[in-house]
């Protein structure tokens, strides 16, 4: 009879739930689980900081619909995951962290690296447990997917001890969970269908606006939806690139007027957190109808009149179903407003992306960036001001292409969802447009991509300083200015020198050239553009 060690049979079981790549920092507590993946043809991507491969894990996730996995040692390994399972807890992405743990017969010996990693991700996870027996390492897999996919989706913790992954057994006597969860989002009711019908169609102002809860997979009919009920559509966070950027019903400058005058809030997916004012902007004579497959998010910080605990793409699935009942024939003159509102704003932001000055005006960084992109690239944004101001001309259409650091606001998620990216569409371009603060997190992930062939197109709004702290900090304490700015760096030289491409720009007219030569090196790139320095208040601390 053939024998299979507990690394294998890990492995097998996540070929089985659709994982056909997994990222990791090799250790000694994990060899046999990377071990198992060669066996099972299972890619490994291994990267310079753990942080780094549960980013690309939450990435993976994000980009595929399947269940990203992460590898790490026992210790520090695990404790270097917590930023990126964090991350992917607050934007509620399914993901598994898988950590080595200290040999069982070694248990309160004081082992190398011995800890009970379970107690420390109980409040960033919906699930975390150790595998004990060899036996069951199948079902512990089974049962660590069922757990992550569960409502919005979140990430899950799995640490298995080193003398278990090398522990073998009768293959024949290891079971193999099949159709041990569920394989579509789960819809609303006729009754409720004909309770959000009615509210819409009693409305003469609605704003649609989908958010991180509102997952991109297919199929994905937003527009359809905004098309049908002639409504102004708003976007953020996972739910980016679910409309073509030029669709005349998208809106990207306007959402506080528009929700401030709304009678009817369509929400899927919506956090009505720090980035939507926490609820407090739209009207107080308006119907909030929220959707969400967590019942926890109905109803926070702002009431929902029609409140529905639902898979919030099944529901708008459901919705265009019933066309007949939503559609509206003219478009309202109030859309009209609210779109042409939109238009003035994006007229006067062409004026900043057009000035020829130097440093670089910001908007008009993030204009040749975006068109430089185009529509058909993945783009990771990695940063505060950048973000936001870069996020607002990205021109990706297509569902979960736009790659944010969501609602935890982390730093350094850029280059390890680029690798992500890269790993899972070789084809497609993928850039990574960082703030100078955020690409020192995980630079270093340049080496990874140099080592694996992974031709990734960076580029750093560089103004030299913690924008959004320095505002803050200034407000607070003019005359006592510290641990703000960080000068004007040559970021680009290092990418150089660990075997990449790179370029210094301080001249807006040179940003395009440049990145056009990034993409002929065929190379790891950075294009380093010396941005200026403006002071804003950033959101977080405004609201």
């Amino acid at each position: 009879m053939a024998q299979i060690h507990g690394g294998q049979i890990i492995a097998r079981a996540l070929k089985s739930e659709g994982v056909d790549t997994v990222f990791t920092l090799t250790g000694g507590h994990i060899v046999p689980i990377l071990d198992g993946c060669i066996q099972e043809g299972i890619r490994v991507v291994d990267v310079r900081h753990e942080q780094a491969a549960a980013h690309a894990a939450e990435a993976y996730t994000r980009l595929t619909g399947n269940l990203g996995v992460a590898a790490v040692t026992a210790g520090p390994g695990v404790t270097d995951t917590i930023t990126g399972v964090a991350t992917a807890f607050y934007g509620a992405t399914p993901m598994l962290v898988i950590g080595g743990r200290h040999l069982i017969r070694q248990e309160l010996k004081g082992g190398l690296q011995e800890m009970d990693h379970t107690r420390l991700f109980h409040s960033i996870t919906r699930w975390a447990a150790t595998a004990w027996q060899v036996d069951r390492l199948a079902d512990y897999i089974a049962t660590a997917a069922r757990h992550a996919f569960e409502g919005r989706g979140g990430p899950v913790f799995l640490d298995v001890p080193m003398d278990v992954q090398f522990d073998m057994v009768e293959e024949t006597a290891v079971r193999f969970p099949t159709s041990y969860r569920a394989s579509a989002g789960f819809g609303a009711d006729d009754d409720t269908l004909d309770q959000i019908i009615g509210a819409l169609g009693g409305a003469d102002r609605i704003v649609v606006f989908a958010g991180v809860g509102a997952r991109s997979g297919e199929p994905n009919q937003l527009a359809d939806l905004a098309e049908l009920l002639q409504a102004p559509t708003y976007v953020n966070s996972r739910a980016r690139g679910s409309m073509a950027h030029d669709h005349p019903l998208l809106g990207n400058h306007r959402r506080s007027q528009a929700m401030a005058e709304t009678d009817v809030v369509l929400a899927l997916g919506v956090d009505w957190d720090f980035r939507t004012g926490y609820g407090g902007k739209i009207s107080d004579d308006a119907t909030v109808i929220q959707i969400d497959a967590d019942p926890a998010k109905v109803g926070w910080n702002r009431p929902a009149h029609v409140g529905v605990v639902s898979d919030p793409m099944t529901v708008v699935s459901q919705l265009v179903a019933r066309s007949d009942d939503i559609r509206r024939e003219e478009r309202p003159s109030w859309t009209s407003e609210i779109m042409d509102a939109e238009a003035e704003s994006t007229a006067a932001a062409l004026t900043e992306a057009t000035d020829d000055s130097s440093p670089v005006m910001p908007q008009r960084f993030a204009r040749e960036v975006a068109e430089f992109f185009g529509a058909d690239s993945i783009v990771a944004v990695d940063g505060g001001d950048i973000v936001s101001t870069t996020a607002r001309w990205l021109q990706t259409s297509t569902p979960g292409h736009v790659l944010d650091p969501g609602p935890f606001g982390t730093l350094g998620t850029g280059a390890p969802y680029a690798i992500a990216a890269k790993t899972v569409f070789p084809e497609r371009m993928v850039g990574v447009v960082f703030g100078d603060g955020a690409f020192g997190f995980n630079a270093m992930e340049y080496d990874t991509m140099v080592r694996l062939g992974l031709p990734i197109i960076g580029v750093v709004g560089n103004n030299g300083v913690w924008a959004n702290i320095k505002t803050f900090h200034k407000m607070a304490y003019p005359d006592r200015l510290v641990a703000t700015d960080l000068g004007i760096r040559p970021y680009h030289e290092m990418v150089r020198g660990l075997g990449g491409y790179g370029e210094f720009v301080d001249d807006p007219n040179d940003i395009r050239p440049a990145l056009e030569r990034a993409r002929q090196s065929e190379l790891p790139s950075l294009i380093n553009v010396h941005i200026a320095e403006t002071m804003r208040m950033s959101s977080n601390y405004s609201q």
